[in-house]
């Protein structure tokens, strides 16, 4: 930034030469000779357009018109510094001393094209001539006549230009900057206020030695940013090379809205991602444009996480790490603000609001995650741990270890925008309770029981409800002393009692595919102490609705022969009912009612025949009509 000032000490100069030839030179020539200082200070073209205007105490000053100063040849044609016109003014009493104290520089609708090279050279490096005036601030005030001070710099209208070779340039127009440096050899305050975007965003900046951070020292350095949507402020160190080091407090009321001021992508931001955000951090940035974070503090909404990072700032944005933390509510992700509504639907279904995925592309990292909770609007886990990887449009999730519904959850998760948005999975569950499984995802708890599942699935869609319409995918459940409630299979076998009570089973299996967001199973198995039920049917996980056929089998009915009844559960989630098959359950009741009418009759026949429990009824039978037989012919033959 020193070539800065030793083009305004060649403007200083000039003033100083007007001083005494006042009454004797043209404004022309005084243009003139300020302009030879500036070319001998930068080693660059420099013109200054007349007329120069002077005025004289208590300020003695000149005011120049338009002003240019030639760009290196690498750079382009446009001149690296333009100006409408420059107005100096000195101290009178400190000139008679023999002290030249700039009381006031004033640029006005300044253009400045910046640019660096890859190899780091920049446009800004001068090759002055060996007879190059001295610089602003070099021997202090009390060095006599050839030391220039400046107590106050002044930009107005400003347009800043800046290209670095390998990254994006970028432009400010309409910047205005005050230098308030009263002491060469101490701080120096500076306000700033410009729009890299639309909203202004104006910034306060100390810096404790301004001379030697000048010269390129690290100085001590504080300031803040502040724009509508919340401030940042830091307490460190810099250095004119673009580094810096220190405590970083950001506030922001609205995170998405100071993101943009700062020229950043528009964004949304759920509650709970940031919506609001505090961020304290011990923060470390790089020439390089790489920022490492460290005690890392972030309160986004009411979410509160610790951990570290390390940032690249470029297209995409490079992120690695790591964060732990409390339980994270999501549940804001279900109501994204500026969504369109979801069509009416006459039925409880899935949301149809359009997904924004478009922040995918816009990161690439790695993030560990440490968390002793996770809530959405459907779902709450336990401990969570989970490393996110994003690279091109494409996040995987991979949990090493969920705490979910009473068990544990394990796998991998994706979301992948490259082409349209898809999500897949492949998870395991263990020991997890089904009531809270199915109560959470499908609004119902009639099953309920320790359960192990597998799935794997993709789903395809703009939408929730296009992706759960969508669905494909295997998977299998296997469960242990489980309860069925809304059927109890005792009473309907025995007594034909087709609702209310609750089914205590040994165990469950069953596998299933899905297929255009509709599960399938012709295998499940539910085995009871005295009856066995099979099922098979569909699960439209998409239109939230079912049609399943339960068949259960008394294995002790009809002499141990069995009977089936068939029971049918359908509708949608929210009003499932159970339709048994009752014709059946009667017959099995007259089966039952039969046999017992039989075996009185048995008993009966028993105690008239006078025959034994270990005698067959059909034998005894048999044996008295052939003895009776026998006496009938006998009779017949005389022989009584």
């Amino acid at each position: 930034m020193r070539w800065i000032f030793r083009m305004l000490a060649a403007l200083v100069l000039a003033a100083v030469v007007a001083v005494g030839a006042l009454f004797f030179l043209p404004g022309e020539r005084i243009a003139r000779i300020a302009a030879d200082q500036l070319a001998a200070q930068t080693g660059r073209s420099v013109t200054i357009e007349g007329p120069v205007s002077l005025r004289f105490w208590p300020v003695v000053g000149a005011t120049t018109g338009p002003v240019a100063v030639g760009n290196t040849s690498w750079a382009g044609e446009a001149p690296m510094l333009r100006a409408g016109t420059m107005t100096v003014g000195l101290s009178a009493s400190d000139l008679l001393r023999g002290r030249i104290r700039v009381t006031e520089l004033t640029a006005h609708r300044p253009e400045l094209n910046l640019a660096r090279r890859a190899d780091g050279r920049a446009n800004w490096d001068f090759n002055p001539k060996p007879a190059a005036a001295p610089a602003i601030g070099e021997g202090g005030a009390s060095s006599g006549t050839g030391a220039v001070t400046l107590e106050r710099l002044v930009l107005t209208g400003a347009r800043l230009a800046f290209a670095d070779e390998g990254r994006r340039p970028v432009e400010y127009s309409n910047v205005d900057l005050t230098l308030d440096w009263p002491d060469p050899n101490g701080m120096a305050d500076i306000s700033l206020a410009f729009s890299p975007v639309a909203e202004r965003i104006r910034a306060g900046l100390r810096i404790a030695d301004f001379g030697a951070f000048l010269d390129g020292d690290v100085s001590r350095v504080t300031g803040e940013i502040a724009a509508l949507g919340g401030t940042v402020s830091i307490v460190g160190h810099a250095s004119t090379a673009g580094e810096a080091k220190g405590h970083v407090t950001v506030k922001a009321t609205d995170t998405a809205r100071l993101l943009a001021a700062l020229g950043g992508p528009a964004v949304t931001i759920p509650r709970g991602l940031g919506k609001s955000a505090d961020v304290v951090t011990e923060a470390t940035y790089t020439a390089d444009g790489r920022l490492s974070l460290r005690e890392l503090s972030l309160t986004l909404d009411d979410n509160h996480l610790r951990g570290a990072a390390d940032i690249g700032f470029g297209e995409p944005l490079s992120v690695t790490a790591q964060l732990a933390g409390a339980t994270l509510d999501l549940s804001g992700l279900d109501a994204t603000p500026g969504a369109q509504a979801a069509p009416a639907q006459t039925s409880p279904g899935w949301s149809a609001t359009p997904i924004d995925a478009s922040a995918l592309g816009r990161i690439n990292g790695n993030i560990a995650l440490n968390l002793t909770g996770l809530r959405t609007g459907d779902v709450t886990l336990g401990a969570v741990q989970a490393v996110l990887a994003i690279d091109r449009s494409r996040a995987v999730l991979d949990v090493a270890r969920a705490e979910a519904f009473g068990g544990t959850l394990s796998g991998q998760l994706v979301a992948n925008n490259r082409k349209g948005l898809s999500v897949g999975g492949d998870l395991a569950a263990r020991d997890v309770e089904m009531a809270q499984l199915l109560g959470d995802l499908a609004g119902s708890d009639r099953l309920s029981g320790p359960a192990q599942a597998r799935m794997q699935f993709l789903g395809v869609g703009a939408s929730v409800d296009a992706i759960m319409r969508s669905l494909s995918g295997t998977g299998a459940i296997s469960m242990e002393q489980g309860r069925l409630r809304g059927l109890d299979l005792n009473a309907l076998m025995n007594d034909g009692q087709s609702t209310g009570g609750t089914t205590v089973f040994d165990s469950l299996t069953a596998g299933f595919t899905i297929a255009g967001g509709t599960l399938t199973n012709d295998d499940l198995l539910v085995s009871l102490p005295n009856y066995r039920t099979t099922g098979a049917g569909r699960i439209g996980l998409g239109a939230r609705d079912m049609d399943y056929l339960l068949t259960p089998t008394a294995l002790r009915a009809r002499g141990g022969q069995g009977l089936a009844v068939p029971v049918r559960i359908k509708g949608p989630w929210s009003a499932l009912r159970l339709y048994p098959d009752l014709e059946a359950v009667l017959k099995a009741r007259a089966g039952v009612e039969r046999d017992r009418l039989e075996q009185k009759a048995r008993d009966k026949l028993r105690e008239r025949l006078n025959i034994g429990e270990e005698q067959n009824v059909e034998d005894a039978i048999k044996d008295k009509i052939e003895e009776e037989a026998k006496r009938g012919l006998m009779k017949l033959l005389g022989r009584d």
